[in-house]
């Protein structure tokens, strides 16, 4: 399985071989280009020399916030987006061992189950937990009963609504259109 998200093939790889790094490539996906987001971690993995949970959560939050700094930037809000990587790395640990992977397969957990867990994570409100399920089940190999109703409407097969759709450059197109189109009718509303 190799996740095909960002366009940068290292940066893919380092998604698909490494559950915390999705975990924190999507905590990252907001306000910024979602290829931007996913490719945070790799940055990380390089500027930190490290990418293990407890490394990442016990480094020197000025520091930290200093290496999401640098250019080109982790995000466009490094010094935010920092802390609240270092609070995910620490519930990994305190949570889950230090392996972001358990909280989807410790104990054989269903979707909702899945989900609950998800949104228990610092910064994962209930659509992010949503599309992280889905991304879990639809390109990461969860099979969790239930996973497609827990992360209703983005476990929906066939659709582009989200990073869980994005296979090719031609689906990541697709899911652009799909955010410009709710954008617009949003906008229409307001």
């Amino acid at each position: 399985m190799t996740l095909h998200i960002t366009g940068d093939e290292k940066a893919d790889r380092l998604l698909s071989d490494d559950p915390l790094a999705l975990l924190i490539g999507m905590l990252l996906d907001q306000q910024v280009a979602m290829e931007t987001a996913f490719a945070g971690p790799l940055k990380i993995s390089e500027r930190a020399s490290t990418f293990d949970a407890a490394a990442l959560a016990g480094f020197d939050p000025d520091a930290f916030a200093e290496l999401f700094s640098e250019t080109p930037a982790v995000h466009r809000f490094p010094g935010s987006m920092a802390s609240r990587v270092q609070s995910l790395c620490t519930a990994v640990v305190d949570e889950w061992d230090g392996d972001a992977s358990a909280i989807w397969t410790r104990g054989e957990p269903d979707g909702a189950e899945v989900l609950t867990r998800l949104k228990k994570l610092p910064g994962f409100g209930e659509q992010k937990a949503k599309i992280f399920l889905a991304l879990l089940g639809k390109q990461y190999g969860f099979a969790g009963e239930g996973w497609r109703e827990a992360s209703a409407p983005y476990g929906e097969e066939g659709s582009f609504r989200s990073v869980a759709d994005i296979v090719s450059p031609e689906s990541l197109t697709k899911v652009r259109e799909y955010k410009r189109a709710l954008k617009a009718k949003a906008k229409e509303s307001s």
